[in-house]
């Protein structure tokens, strides 16, 4: 049940990602880390429908952590840039080539490598008060310095920073979220008499919030990849210190878990340097199908996730090197 309602929040994920990039990305650079970055997407209708997807998918995540592990469901969620190819691939009609299935390929070794070599279980503790003073401690300075450095440097640097803090606080925003379905099963009455939930509210919020100023930052290649690969990472982290989920230990097994993560975050790092998730072209790429899939783009809405609105620059951009 996890597995599968893991699966299914990463595909709804992959949705949002391409919806909210294009609601933000006409947004002026002024509006960074300002509500009037928020009050843009607002007044996009295609924002808001991602926004109602988001709120699905974090019902079906809310679900699959209260039957799974935070090691289990929070990796599963690096399918999202599987699901991501799959879609913009089919919206734009792109041929998926060599890069786009080996790095599909080394994503699905990776996770499943890490799956039977890690072997997570357990994960069903209450975490004590003092463990979740500590886990907030390292949230606002881990936090605190992505936002910092996001505030200078080139483009792709910017949208990397942010993508960082929000994959940091939508880890929190798991290990809370796991932590308030255990409350519910004690009955709704004992649920808020506890931190979690409300902090639960404040997480989400921020992760909203520096999640639309990821996207907007720069190229999406630069903060996907820093989101998928940093969140299952501090998301595994929080399990074992948090909830006390149990992987299997030993020299061998270890190093093979480590091994494994490695290749998904290698995996990763493929597809989100795809010129299909970045939304930039090779050289000698079939310039006829970019000019298709330009055409049938709506004139100032930039459907191609990764590039500025059409009406805003002349010519394709958009990549790691802005």
């Amino acid at each position: 049940m996890a597995y599968l309602l893991a699966a299914l929040a990463a595909f709804i994920n992959a949705l949002v990602s391409v919806l909210q990039r294009l609601g933000v990305e006409t947004a002026p650079e002024s509006t960074t880390l300002r509500l009037s970055l928020m009050t843009h997407a607002f007044r996009r209708g295609v924002w808001l429908i991602g926004f109602a997807l988001s709120l699905g998918q974090f019902a079906v995540i809310a679900t699959a952590l209260r039957f799974g592990e935070l090691s289990i469901v929070q990796p599963i969620l690096t399918t999202e840039l599987l699901f991501l190819l799959l879609i913009l691939a089919a919206w734009f009609r792109y041929r998926l080539g060599w890069r786009e299935w080996l790095g599909s390929l080394t994503v699905v070794v990776g996770l499943g490598g890490f799956f039977l070599a890690a072997s997570p279980k357990g994960g069903h503790g209450i975490p004590s008060g003092h463990a979740w003073l500590v886990a907030y401690g390292v949230l606002f300075v881990s936090v605190g310095g992505c936002i910092a450095a996001a505030l200078r440097g080139p483009r792709w640097w910017r949208a990397a920073a942010f993508g960082s803090a929000t994959a940091i606080t939508a880890a929190f925003t798991a290990a809370l979220t796991k932590s308030t379905t255990t409350y519910i099963t004690e009955g709704w009455g004992h649920v808020f008499t506890h931190a979690q939930p409300y902090l639960l509210a404040v997480t989400g919020i921020g992760t909203l919030f520096l999640l639309q100023n990821a996207l907007h930052a720069g190229p999406i290649t630069a903060s996907r990849t820093t989101l998928v690969t940093i969140n299952p990472l501090v998301s595994i982290l929080l399990g074992i210190t948090l909830f006390s989920e149990r992987l299997r230990t030993g020299p061998l097994w270890i190093s093979l878990s480590v091994g494994a993560l490695v290749v998904l975050v290698v995996g990763v790092v493929v597809l989100a340097r795809s010129p299909l998730v970045a939304g930039t072209t090779e050289e000698g790429q079939d310039e006829e199908m970019l000019g298709g899939a330009r055409d049938r783009a709506v004139v100032g809405s930039g459907l191609m996730p990764g590039i500025p609105s059409i009406e805003a620059v002349p010519s394709v951009s958009g990549g790691p090197a802005d």
